[in-house]
């Protein structure tokens, strides 16, 4: 690992994640999300999806999980949903616990990346779905704090890099400077911080 590669601990992301899945009703799988297109039960499988892709890249055993993109299918969940999510995002941040999952190349989503950069887009995942989960499901919600500063730098690194007002995940929205460091990463993911349910 050279002197440069930093790690981050996904455990406090993970647990607030496990926290906000524990407190969804049954009766609001079906409700909106700010994930267009997604209900909360296909983002509580995309989270299921992409703990498992991402712990495997941290492992570097590629196949399957790790080559498929998530655009690939709309994903779901199944009556064991909270404990097999909460099992996937336990994985996750112990394989990204070895020094290891940030050296040398790896792969997710169908993407060739240096585990350093797949590290960072991960915890960017959990902050952002996080957030997302939280809106969707009346929650509050209180990122890791380390995790949330991975996410904002990714994000704001992505949007100078890219056209004008363009995001990684789509148009920037924007956001006050002085606003609190979650609202900017939300703005910049593309996503209305004062997104909330309508249902």
């Amino acid at each position: 690992m050279t002197a440069e590669t930093t790690t981050l601990d996904l455990g406090p992301q993970t647990r607030v994640l496990t926290r906000l899945a524990d407190g969804v009703r049954e009766d609001r799988l079906a409700d909106p999300t700010p994930c267009p297109g997604l209900a909360v039960r296909n983002l509580l499988g995309h989270l299921t999806g992409l703990a498992v892709a991402f712990r495997d890249a941290a492992r570097k055993d590629l196949g399957p999980t790790t080559n498929t993109s998530p655009e690939a299918s709309v994903p779901d969940v199944g009556p064991g949903w909270r404990e097999e999510l909460a099992a996937a995002l336990g994985e996750l941040a112990e394989a990204w616990r070895d020094p290891e999952a940030w050296t040398g190349m790896t792969r997710a989503g169908g993407i060739d990346l240096p585990g350093e950069v797949a590290g960072t887009v991960v915890a960017d995942e959990l902050v952002i779905h996080g957030w997302d989960l939280a809106r969707a499901t009346g929650q509050e919600y209180s990122p890791d704090a380390a995790a949330l500063r991975a996410a904002h730098g990714l994000l704001a690194a992505a949007a100078e890099e890219s056209e004008r007002d363009q995001g990684m995940f789509g148009p920037v929205v924007a956001v006050p400077a002085d606003a609190p460091l979650l609202e900017r990463a939300v703005g910049l993911s593309g996503r209305d911080p004062d997104w909330t349910r309508t249902v």
